[in-house]
């Protein structure tokens, strides 16, 4: 028997304006499109689909210390997209760098507080 292989990767997140929000993946890290379905905004760029949901009486995602993390999403060119996202609205906490893993690697902060990993495999 194959084994299962995964064809796409999501990721669930409470946001305070799930509209406001989509904007800025898309306008700042340049996601390509979203789709608006019973309250939820799904932004996507190829593969990936961020859905967004909003939760405006959830606890401030900047009070979840590490628990601010939420993903790793891996590039085919890492320094590209450092290029082509608008760094006036990113809030890059380090990167690009080559870590010892073997990754290349950059992390940003959203407006709403959470931290997500772009990275890329070092040939």
């Amino acid at each position: 028997m194959t084994r299962p292989a995964i064809i796409a990767s999501s990721f669930v997140l409470a946001v305070p304006d799930a509209d406001k929000t989509a904007r800025w993946w898309i306008e700042a890290l340049k996601f390509d499109d979203r789709t608006d379905l019973d309250g939820w905004v799904f932004v996507h760029r190829g593969p990936c689909t961020v859905m967004l949901g909003s939760c405006p009486g959830a606890p401030p995602i900047p009070d979840l210390g590490d628990h601010q993390y939420f993903g790793y999403i891996e590039f085919d060119d890492l320094d590209a997209l450092a290029e082509e996202i608008d760094l006036e609205q990113v809030d890059v906490i380090f990167g690009p760098e080559d870590r010892p893993w073997g990754m290349r690697e950059m992390g940003v902060r959203t407006p709403d507080g959470h931290r997500v990993m772009f990275g890329q495999p070092i040939d």
